[in-house]
């Protein structure tokens, strides 16, 4: 049943409000909706969209409670709020998309390792951290090397570290049990490029937009290739796995999934994302219909739009705070100079060295050039 008013504009409630729910608002907005934005500080970079913002969060009833009943339909900008808080929407009448069953099976990434290894879809072997495990026992399972991860609250290089030493092993479980008292083990992946590709789906279509070479640095997406640069029989491999990976979560909406490429041309899924996705910022300009619009087209059962690229290659690249301060560009004189680059803001209100303040995009028919030059344009901008 469809959940678009024809007495009033549609309200799409978004739990969280930062960049990634700013985007989205923006062509919820743009298609005629409404939105209404739940987060934790006033002004957060969503909620200055609209005059619907809830100032509070998901453990705090009355708060919730009114962000729900002004909405008709609910989604979220990150898998991190424990799916009871989304069944308890669900609860109350109103749909979530993705459903707390979909984020159930993903926000403990042991489980989603689980659920996608019983399914045969393929991820870097891995076992549970029990009392009886030790430094000792996860080599003689894994390797010389291997990965500790936080089963919950990991995300951009937090909650992970890799294990060559058994000081490095003492030093890593003490930290990253202070961040979530839960672990995991995985195999340390030799591999030769990162990946990620977009899914969307709703009940009558599932779209994929086109694979992307990611490139980290610091453990954060820092540039973003369109289309990867990648045999075709990758590419049918990789759309076939995410495909799956969708399906065996029950995923409907939006979906980042991030792979590992090995040397053999063999894939192996890292982790899934059930919303837009850094990797997708790309598309704002060079596809058709942006990751964020059909977000919002697959959140309201809409027909999905056209998920080509529009021009032969597109780069992206995240602006990442160089110094603590108001989070505001200091030079955008020089900045905009090339005048076919598309700047993103996201309107937060403070810098943090490392912090995710916006993105730039450059489209066009040759790669190395247009790599080149946001590498330079991102080196100049103060911010």
């Amino acid at each position: 049943m469809s959940v678009i008013r024809k007495d009033r504009k549609t309200v799409i409630g978004i739990l969280g409000g930062g960049q990634l729910a700013r985007m989205s608002a923006m062509q919820a907005i743009r298609l005629g909706f409404d939105v209404a934005i739940l987060d934790k500080e006033q002004n957060s970079p969503a909620g200055v969209l609209t005059k619907k913002e809830f100032v509070g969060w998901v453990d705090q009833k009355k708060v919730l409670d009114e962000f729900i009943s002004s909405s008709d339909i609910i989604t979220l900008e990150n898998e991190f709020i424990d799916f009871k808080f989304l069944q308890y929407i669900e609860s109350k009448g109103k749909k979530v998309v993705p459903s707390s069953k979909t984020i159930s099976l993903i926000q403990d990434k042991f489980v989603q390792k689980t659920v996608f290894n019983q399914v045969g879809i393929p991820v870097a072997k891995f076992i549970d951290l029990t009392e009886k495990i030790n430094y000792e026992s996860i080599r003689a399972e894994l390797g010389n090397k291997f990965v500790l991860k936080s089963k919950k609250m990991g995300y951009d290089g937090y909650g992970n570290a890799t294990i060559r030493t058994r000081s490095e092993f003492n030093d890593a479980l003490n930290r990253l049990k202070k961040r979530h008292p839960e672990i995991y083990a995985e195999k340390f992946v030799p591999f030769v490029k990162e990946l990620a590709v977009l899914v969307v789906r709703t009940e009558k279509e599932i779209k994929t937009y086109p694979i992307v070479e990611t490139i980290q640095k610091n453990h954060i997406c820092h540039t973003v290739i369109a289309p990867a640069r990648v045999k075709s029989d990758v590419i049918r491999k990789i759309n076939k796995i995410a495909i799956a990976a969708v399906e065996a979560i029950q995923g409907f909406g939006i979906f980042g999934i991030e792979f590992f490429l090995l040397k053999d041309n063999s894939v192996l899924i890292n982790e899934i994302a059930p919303r837009p996705h850094n990797t997708g910022h790309y598309t704002i300009e060079a596809c058709t219909i942006s990751q964020f619009e059909n977000h919002i087209r697959a959140v309201l059962e809409l027909p999905l739009g056209n998920t080509d690229l529009i021009k032969p290659y597109a780069v992206m690249i995240n602006l990442l705070g160089k110094r603590n301060g108001v989070g505001v560009v200091q030079n955008y004189f020089e900045t905009l100079k090339n005048e076919n680059l598309h700047l993103h803001i996201y309107g937060k209100a403070e810098s943090r060295i490392g912090r995710k303040m916006g993105h730039i995009t450059l489209l066009g028919s040759d790669l190395k050039t247009i790599l080149s030059q946001a590498n330079k344009i991102e080196r100049q901008i103060i911010l």
